[in-house]
């Protein structure tokens, strides 16, 4: 039986390799497996722990199918939630993301529903979503 998640999200960022060097930075990842692709250039395939789950990602490939990156100031139509044990997580997160180029878009707050909850947008055009129950 394998011990992976039964739902990962699947990113397409370029340059994977910086991205994978941020979210070790921002999220404290840790690197599971990952594939160079044969052009010696780009990431075929790899796959981070983050906060207990996976996240996979790769470079684009348009070679291969319609895939693309998300552009620029583009809103991005799926986030990524993450959820931590405590508030000051939360505020710890956001800090160290939007101190490493991420863009705050919601600023840690306490939410209506009962949990700390911010959102950080990555250099790399994702949605984080950051929540602790209060």
């Amino acid at each position: 039986m394998s011990d992976r998640p039964k739902v990962a999200p699947y990113l397409t960022v370029s340059p994977a390799a910086a991205a994978i060097a941020h979210y070790i930075a921002v999220f404290g990842a840790r690197q599971k497996a990952v594939m160079p692709a044969l052009d010696g250039l780009r990431i075929l395939h790899c796959e981070l722990e983050i906060n207990g789950g996976s996240v996979m990602l790769s470079d684009a490939f348009p070679e291969f199918g319609s895939c693309r990156t998300p552009i620029p100031g583009e809103p991005v139509t799926m986030s990524v939630s993450l959820e931590f044990s405590s508030a000051a997580e939360v505020d710890e997160t956001f800090s160290r993301a939007t101190g490493l180029g991420a863009k705050g878009e919601a600023q840690p707050t306490n939410s209506f529903w009962g949990t700390r909850f911010a959102v950080v947008r990555d250099p790399f055009g994702h949605r984080w979503m950051l929540n602790a129950p209060l």
